[in-house]
């Protein structure tokens, strides 16, 4: 692997075959995030501190990680009947490193290695969600009065019905008609709503084999969403009869959870997982990660199978504990990883670099968290 130095920071030479450590990913820090499409919806509203103030955790080892994970008591058996109290820190991205550490350690530790850092990139995706569905309430409350929506709204909520799959690309803009548009907010706030946690998890551990298989390792994909038109990455075995079927590739790790989200929300292949949703919401029924699995059927050519191995892996790794999961009252921190504990030194001080010339706020404005 070659030398990062502040030059290729700077630069943004780092290519995503260039993380720099086992979990986390310093060099997907300063990828452009242009080119994610739905970015603009699915953006997570967050509270953060100023860059300049911004606390960045550099592990130099393994233990360095499991050791942080204790001192924040974000490590062991979580008792049910209590709350997780989740620490608001960012993972960035997945390295080959991690793979080769991952298959020496006990499956326990592996595990919960897994979960504990990948829960809240999966808390930020249901933080983005609630915070949309505000945002159309807000519109749906405004129409109900008799006011019209703002011109900003009305754009917002073109780009939310594409992305969603209610309206096409390129379709003109809701009218001006009231029952459209409240038509347009319904669909929306149908297909936009929370997944629960610890199905989420159990689907990226199933489908990354906690974070070790080469598509997440070289293109932080977690769910093995399939992609066409020659992007992606390409199976070693793939299959003429399926078409030039690939795995999609991302950026940023939780480009991949993002991805996810809309995946769910819009594909018509999930209709009956929006509707088992629905319908468990107005039953006044918990919307759980065991109840809404059934609802997945379509997600895997296993059919039901998938589905029994799915729940099988919330049951045994007692998923369910992370579904009302809440972040402690914290600002967002960034956990770097280096490959030894003298690069993490040197990793250091590249970044209080970074931090003083105002670059630090720039790569954070580039993850677009806000």
């Amino acid at each position: 692997m070659r030398n990062i130095t502040l030059a290729s920071l700077a630069d943004k030479k780092i290519g995503v075959g260039d993380h720099f450590a086992y979990y986390l990913s310093m060099s997907a820090w300063l990828k452009p995030a242009g080119c994610l499409v739905g970015s603009a919806l699915l953006g997570l509203v967050l509270v953060l501190c100023p860059a300049a103030a911004q606390e960045v955790i550099v592990f130099g080892t393994p233990d360095d990680a499991v050791g942080w994970l204790q001192a924040e008591n974000w490590w062991g058996e979580e008792q049910h009947g209590e709350q997780l109290r989740v620490p608001n820190a960012i993972i960035t991205g997945i390295s080959q490193r991690w793979r080769e550490n991952a298959g020496k350690m006990p499956v326990a530790e592996k595990k919960e290695i897994f979960y504990r850092f990948i829960l809240p990139l999966v808390m930020h995706a249901n933080t983005m969600v609630l915070e949309r569905r505000s945002r159309l309430m807000r519109m749906a409350d405004t129409l109900a009065d008799g006011d019209k929506l703002p011109a900003a709204d009305l754009a917002w909520l073109q780009q939310a019905a594409v992305l969603l799959r209610i309206t096409k690309q390129g379709a003109a803009t809701p009218g001006d008609s009231t029952a459209e548009l409240q038509d347009v907010i319904a669909q929306a706030l149908f297909r936009l709503d929370v997944i629960p946690a610890g199905l989420v998890l159990g689907q990226a551990a199933y489908e990354s084999g906690y974070g070790t298989s080469r598509f997440a390792v070289d293109g932080n994909a977690l769910f093995g969403q399939w992609t066409f038109g020659g992007e992606g990455m390409k199976p070693e075995q793939q299959r003429k009869s399926l078409g030039d079927h690939r795995i999609a590739s991302f950026l940023w790790l939780f480009d991949s959870v993002r991805a996810y989200y809309l995946n769910l929300s819009s594909h018509p292949a999930y209709a009956d997982f929006r509707r088992l949703r629905a319908e468990l919401k107005a039953a006044g029924k918990p919307v759980s990660s065991l109840a809404l699995a059934d609802g997945l059927i379509h997600y895997s050519e296993r059919g039901q199978a998938y589905v029994d191995t799915l729940k099988g892996i919330i049951r045994v790794n007692r998923l369910e504990i992370a579904d009302d999961a809440v972040f402690r009252a914290e600002p967002m921190r960034f956990l770097v990883a280096a490959d030894s504990a003298a690069d993490a030194a040197r990793l250091r001080e590249e970044i209080e670099v970074l931090r003083a010339s105002g670059e630090l706020a720039q790569i954070v404005a580039r993850m677009r968290l806000e």
